[in-house]
């Protein structure tokens, strides 16, 4: 009797082990995949920030100042591979000069963000963000924010 009950001991030797292992390998995945959730919301809040300043750069500092899109790309540096287009807009023409313009545009798009998610690597293709401002001085003299 007492050999049985070590043969049954001997068989179950290392299945605390492997149940852990399945267990512990999809518990892992899902909480990556909880955190990268989150990275990608702040993510996309950093792209809606980032628009967002340089429309304000934009309406404040000199057209198509170098200084806009650098501080965008400053907030995330991941935004380096993302598209930024800055529109000058008058309405009923396609483009302005600094005397004429009446709004600011400012684009952030192509931007995809990359997860770390253990066996499920994603790319994820953020939509399109957009600002539109109403022109101010647009004019960098004596502005220092625009330096």
């Amino acid at each position: 009797m007492n050999s049985r009950i070590t043969n049954d001991r001997k068989r179950q030797c290392g299945v605390a082990a492997v149940e852990f292992a399945v267990v512990a390998a999809l518990f892992f995945t899902l909480l990556i995949g909880i955190m990268e959730f989150g990275r990608m919301l702040w993510t996309w809040n950093a792209a809606a920030e980032a628009t967002r300043l340089g429309a304000r750069l934009a309406v404040v500092c000199d057209k198509d100042a170098s200084i806009i899109e650098t501080r965008m790309r400053q907030m995330l540096p991941s935004f380096a591979a993302a598209t930024i287009t800055i529109d000058y807009l008058d309405p009923p023409n396609a483009s302005c000069d600094v005397a004429t313009c009446k709004s600011v545009r400012v684009r952030l798009s192509n931007y995809t963000h990359q997860t770390v998610i253990p066996f499920v690597p994603l790319a994820v293709p953020l939509p399109a963000f957009q600002t539109t401002l109403p022109r101010e001085s647009m004019s960098s003299s004596g502005n220092p924010v625009c330096s």
